[in-house]
């Protein structure tokens, strides 16, 4: 169970990571945000669609715990990518501000939420029960994550180590559950990871943020193998 004290160190990176997605933001012109970025066919508009939505989307959780009344993240699959192709499609001034004014909106909802219902159980995306404890950890993974991928200065060396371990473990934890991916070991300094899955495992050794980026399929420097070949990953989410 997520104590007061973890709920609160996440609500912390959640904050730092809006503030740091945010503020790259800031620092592209109108004409930046056509550029592509690190995932495919995904230019910083569809990024920033994303991350706003998701604010959005996670606020129906919030209204889940608060109410006790089912409120889905995204009605359909096919909704939530309509939705970000029509953000996507708006003046910049607009796009901007439903980033600003979502990220707002999520922190009050969380600021707002009875203590007596953060352990309520909601439904991510994925179909995962989780409690609303773990809403600020999957905005915090949202706004990180993503903010290396508009490809504008950031990466994974700039998120706080512990934040990049704490992805390691949730993303190890989620592939081993799947059991499809390839076994592995993953090592940092005296910090292991094991990754269930087929065939022998090969030891994979890097930094927290090194990891992370290869385990969310972000790209593979600063990594060690021994035991085997770094082995191919099926996609994160």
């Amino acid at each position: 169970m997520t104590t007061t004290a973890e709920l609160n160190h996440t609500r912390s990176w959640m904050d730092t990571g809006t503030a740091l997605f945010t503020a790259t933001v800031g620092r592209l012109t109108d004409a930046d945000l056509a550029a592509a970025t690190v995932l495919p066919a995904w230019s910083r508009r569809h990024v920033i669609a994303h991350v706003a939505l998701n604010a959005q989307a996670l606020r129906r959780l919030v209204r889940w715990a608060r109410t006790g009344e089912p409120t889905l993240m995204y009605a359909s699959p096919e909704q939530r990518t309509s939705d970000i192709e029509e953000a996507v499609s708006w003046p910049p001034s607009r796009l901007r501000s439903l980033l600003a004014d979502t990220a707002l909106q999520l922190a009050t909802d969380l600021d707002r939420l009875p203590p007596g219902r953060w352990a309520a159980q909601v439904r991510t995306a994925q179909g995962r029960t989780i409690t609303a404890r773990e809403i600020p950890w999957l905005r915090t993974r949202e706004v990180a994550v993503h903010a290396t991928d508009l490809d504008a200065g950031v990466s994974f060396e700039d998120l706080p180590d512990e934040l990049c371990a704490a992805l390691v473990t949730d993303v190890a934890r989620l592939r081993s559950s799947r059991g499809h991916d390839p076994a592995v070991e993953l090592r940092s300094g005296d910090q292991a990871w094991p990754v269930t899955g087929t065939g022998e495992p090969a030891q994979v050794e890097g930094s927290p943020a090194a990891l992370a980026r290869w385990l969310t399929g972000r790209g593979t420097s600063g990594l060690i193998v021994t035991g085997g070949t770094l082995p191919p990953l099926s996609p994160w989410l």
